[in-house]
């Protein structure tokens, strides 16, 4: 996969790694050129993608969350994500950067814009 359209802007799909190299419930960074982004694999083998930067104003990893179901649980500041939205659930607020993610060939790809 080189490019598809998402929501009107080309994006260019890129491998982070074989699907078995990311446990189920735990959140592992990867780097993409410049860019460290936050790979989730849930029980039900869904991947999600997302920038890993907390949107909380202190910041910090999005990784190191807690997976529950398709949600991400921050325990330092107790708000919860939803992975494939990035919405930070009420009554927090706030929103995480999302990347398309897919499985292709037992490989995990994120979409990034080209």
């Amino acid at each position: 996969m080189s490019h598809t359209e998402a929501q009107g802007t080309a994006v260019r799909y890129v491998s982070v790694g074989k699907l078995e190299s990311f446990p189920t419930r735990v959140g592992r960074a990867v780097k993409v050129g410049e860019q460290e982004i936050a790979i989730f694999r849930t029980t039900d083998n869904a991947v999600f993608a997302l920038n890993n930067v907390n949107p909380h104003r202190k910041g910090g990893p999005l990784s190191e969350g807690i997976v529950s179901g398709h949600s991400l649980y921050d325990p330092l500041y107790d708000t919860k994500i939803d992975l494939a939205t990035g919405a930070v659930q009420a009554p927090d607020t706030g929103q995480a950067i999302t990347y398309p993610a897919v499985i292709e060939n037992d490989e995990i790809l994120v979409g990034l814009p080209a």
